[in-house]
């Protein structure tokens, strides 16, 4: 007899969040592809891409979690990162192509960290052109790749901490806590400039993101197993949908408050104005909310979670 063709896999509603620990040399969108058919979730997403040589958190969400993803794309991140002084590549890291390769100048620590200090705060950055940022609709590493001139605009970004970690011959590795939107590559050449040699961004593992600090990351290799295993092993993989948003306050409604506020009516509340996690009555995650100087909660992100168990 011949060999039975698999069925393929069956996607179901899962809701929650993966920390994911990205492995090299895949794309971030290639990573949540795969871990979706693992967890079988009908619908996933990212929150902010990682670069193919990147390693490191990469947070998905599945299921109503797709609709958070946004308020993480907003969130602090930090990277080890390392530099390699005296080249310069056509992309700011080691997928590029070599254009220019420098003598690096001997310089202390002293020297150093005055260049450092320069890419501290608040600070104007030019995206690499190999970026996914757009330009009338057309994500600029296309453009460059197609031999196209280009040019990023400049952004304001804000670097929190940028310190030396290790220096090994012509690379530095620094740890570097910034913004969303900062480009650590950019980091890279600038650093590179300064120090009068030029540098790219030789590797980058990203340790965590707002709100997950302190993430316990789950390989692929784990996932896999956990897939393997069973639904129960697939299901300690994922936090709920929730953690996304422990950040914030909470507030719990009463039976007639959640009745009004699930027809997506404002019920007054006496709290501090800002935004806030709404629950049921019964725990179930309703919304993020923010309630206003008016003291009245307002929806603006409902979810439709199933009730707790």
């Amino acid at each position: 007899m011949g060999s039975r063709r698999k069925p393929h896999p069956k996607f179901h509603d899962i809701h929650g969040i993966l920390l994911l620990d990205k492995p090299l040399g895949m794309s971030s969108n290639a990573a949540l592809q795969h871990a979706r058919r693992l967890v079988g979730a009908a619908k996933g997403g990212h929150t902010g891409s990682l670069d193919p040589l990147a390693t490191g958190l990469l947070p998905l969400c599945f299921g109503e979690a797709t609709k958070l993803a946004g308020l993480l794309l907003g969130a602090h991140k930090a990277y080890e990162a390392e530099i390699t002084l005296g080249i310069t590549t056509s992309t700011a890291d080691g997928e590029g192509d070599i254009t220019s390769r420098q003598d690096v100048p001997v310089f202390g620590d002293n020297a150093l960290e005055a260049a450092l200090a320069t890419l501290r705060g608040s600070i104007t950055q030019v995206p690499p052109v190999y970026s996914a940022i757009k330009k009338d609709g057309v994500p600029l590493y296309r453009l460059a790749r197609e031999g196209i001139p280009v040019a990023a605009e400049p952004r304001q970004v804000t670097v929190f901490s940028l310190r030396l970690l290790a220096r090994e011959g012509d690379r530095l590795r620094l740890y570097v806590e910034c913004s969303s939107g900062t480009y650590i590559r950019s980091i890279a050449v600038d650093l590179g400039e300064r120090l009068g040699c030029g540098g790219h961004l030789s590797a980058l593992r990203r340790l965590w993101v707002d709100p997950f600090t302190d993430p316990e990351m789950v390989t692929m290799e784990d996932l896999e197993a956990a897939a393997a295993a069973g639904p129960e092993p697939l299901d300690a993989c994922l936090l709920p949908v929730e953690a996304a948003l422990a950040h914030l306050p909470s507030v719990r409604l009463d039976a007639e408050q959640g009745r009004v506020f699930a027809f997506g009516q404002p019920v007054p509340m006496a709290v501090d104005p800002g935004r806030y996690a709404v629950f049921s009555e019964n725990g179930r995650l309703m919304a993020v909310g923010e309630v206003g100087a008016d003291a009245i909660l307002r929806s603006q992100r409902g979810l439709n979670l199933p009730d707790p168990a």
